[in-house]
């Protein structure tokens, strides 16, 4: 535990002692909004972007030990484990530094080489590769007559066993950790991606034409283009591959990596020609194409795949992050408040659907206007307006940003032309995930008795008197602000957005006795069961009056209430701390600074200056 919190402290360029005391808070149950906000002075400030780093590496690292355990473990009972090869097991930083040492280790399937060894033919490889000027044929041969049984164990001729050395000498070098790490550096930074059509694809993938013939540096693949090769090699249009660019005759540069891992030398290195050969050196043609099937069969597939992923997570990563950035600017928009608001969902041919809503958010009338072609009830349309803004005293209109937007934003603006003294205003409000939202199980428990298409313009109107509240409603991919979210791993990104809308939502603070469960599963602590429960108690007994209230719910116990405390507020209470971001623990701090002040609590919250 020492040394991963020392990693952390040395990766986030803070103190070992922050990170202790961050992780025994997350241990005993904490969330990060709760630790970010209220836990400032165990952490050391620490902000809620680096408890979240922090989180995510504790959990990457503490997986890291356990597997260092296990292979420790299994390398141990197979009592091949020496002072160096654990050494380098406890000094490995990566899983896949790891994976690499514990390869050769690693039980498996039997392999050709494998059973070349049990036939005995492993002396016989450790000869070719030690002592080149022997001769590959005659040694096999003379193998064969001293040991008959190899013909009943498979090995019947020469070419049968040599070819059980190569695969003793490929399986080895494959499975060399340093060659490994050295190879997939190289490619990491000299390879590039190459990116064809599939044969008799042409026409059916159009859509991927730039990518039939294309090649760029696979270090610098930008995200959106990475996925978009990815998604046409998925449907089946394209073909990718990982390697460097050689000229003709030129040896790979891993071929000579693999010959020098394994002391291999005359005419192998990267690059040489074999032409000249040396005569007295029998064993080199077949030592070279040893380390060429290495490469060509071992290995260049394994890194091609593992570079492959290695891009289109870091690929993923970029989008996640771009889509999570977005959905946290949509979500912290600017509510326009408690305002009765006229909402309407743009149509044509089915008309535009209204829904008027009251300052708490509460749908007091509805109807369908039909300003467009084909019935052109444009004058009727904005008499209909009129009175229901006068009805209700709207002051706000909301109009989807969908299908005839701008006519009805048109609309819109001709009712204010005509009837500047109903004083609206008018805003286009983004109206993606709307129709999902509309068509929930969310949406029928909420609005019953509506019909769906009526939902999503109430649902419009909402978004314009607090979008945070409103779209924490929907799923998060629904909403439309990211690219590729249907090609991402949807775990990562499902994982992403909740943080994102939870670090909003706790930001902002929530309403106990106005916000709906799927906002309140959102708070810090409380689940989806607590959340419901809050809201079932709320609806009989009426709005709670105080914080203290909220441990009477059922399941809502003095932990989870430490978690959410601070960030449920009650306007209007019996206490007016309620209302703040002040944590109930910290109430007899503030009654103490109210005794010194002089003055109610309510007059200290409401003068900045006091």
């Amino acid at each position: 535990m020492n040394s991963v919190s020392q990693r952390i402290a040395d990766e986030l360029s803070i103190n070992e002692k922050q990170v202790a005391a961050t992780v025994a808070l997350l241990d005993e149950g904490a969330t990060v909004p709760f630790i970010a906000r209220y836990r400032k002075e165990v952490t050391g400030s620490l902000d809620d972007s680096q408890l979240r780093t922090l989180s995510e590496r504790l959990a990457y690292l503490r997986e890291l030990e356990d597997r260092r355990t296990a292979i420790i473990k299994s390398i141990d009972e197979q009592g091949k484990l020496n002072p160096e090869l654990k050494q380098q097991l406890l000094s490995a930083d990566t899983k896949t530094r790891l994976e690499d040492l514990y390869l050769p280790y690693k039980p498996k399937r039997r392999t050709k080489g494998q059973i070349a060894i049990e036939a005995g033919i492993e002396p016989l490889a450790d000869a070719l590769l030690n002592d080149p000027t022997l001769d590959p044929e005659q040694q096999a041969q003379s193998l064969l007559d001293a040991d008959p049984e190899l013909t009943e164990k498979g090995f019947s001729d020469t070419k049968a066993i040599l070819d059980g050395a190569k695969y003793i000498l490929m399986e080895r070098f494959a499975e060399n950790a340093q060659l490994l790490d050295k190879a997939r550096r190289y490619l990491k930074d000299h390879a590039w991606l190459f990116s064809s059509v599939t044969t008799g694809k042409e026409s059916e993938g159009e859509k991927f034409r730039d990518y039939f013939d294309h090649k760029e540096q696979l270090a610098k693949v930008p995200s959106h283009r990475a996925l978009a090769m990815f998604r046409g090699r998925r449907e089946g249009f394209l073909s990718l591959k990982v390697d460097v660019e050689l000229a003709e005759g030129v040896k790979h540069p891993c071929e000579g990596m693999i010959a020098q891992s394994a002391g291999i030398s005359a005419g192998i290195s990267a690059g040489t020609s074999t032409d000249n050969k040396d005569k007295s050196r029998a064993a080199d043609s077949w030592l070279q194409e040893v380390v060429r099937w290495t490469w060509l069969i071992k290995l260049q597939l394994h890194l091609e795949t593992e570079l492959l992923a290695d891009l289109r997570e870091q690929a993923e990563h970029a989008a996640i992050e771009v889509f999570a950035a977005n959905l946290k600017d949509l979500l912290l928009a600017a509510p326009a408040g408690q305002r009765p608001t006229i909402a309407l969902d743009p149509g044509i041919r089915t008309g535009v659907k209204v829904a008027i809503i009251d300052a708490t958010g509460k749908i007091v009338d509805h109807g369908t206007i039909f300003p467009h072609a084909p019935k052109h009830q444009w004058d009727e349309s904005i008499a209909l307006l009129a009175k229901w803004a006068q009805q209700y005293q709207i002051e706000l209109i909301a109009i989807g940003n969908g299908t005839a937007s701008r006519e009805t934003d048109k609309l819109a603006a001709d009712l204010m032309k005509r009837h500047p003294e109903l004083k609206l205003q008018r805003v286009v409000v983004n109206e993606s995930g709307a129709s999902i939202y509309s068509a929930s199980a969310e949406a029928a428990k909420e609005l019953p008795d509506l019909d769906v298409t009526i939902r999503g313009a109430v649902s419009i109107g909402r978004r314009l008197q607090d979008p945070l509240a409103e779209l924490v409603k929907i799923d998060p991919k629904s909403i439309g602000v990211g690219q590729y979210q249907h090609d991402v791993s949807q775990t990562r990104l499902a994982n992403s957005l909740d943080i994102v809308i939870e670090d909003c939502v706790n930001s902002v603070g929530v309403e106990v006795n106005t916000a709906s469960v799927p906002l309140l599963r959102r708070v810090a602590g409380l689940s989806q069961s607590i959340a419901e429960n809050i809201v079932e108690r709320r609806n009989s007994l009426g709005p709670f009056r105080s914080r203290k209230e909220l441990l009477e719910i059922p399941r809502l116990g003095e932990k989870t209430y430490e978690q959410a405390a601070g960030f449920l507020r009650i306007h209007n209470g019996d206490n007016p701390l309620d209302a703040s971001a002040v944590h109930p623990e910290a109430y007899s701090v503030v009654e103490k600074m109210v005794a010194d002040s002089g003055q109610p609590v309510s007059n200290l919250l409401a003068n900045p200056a006091a």
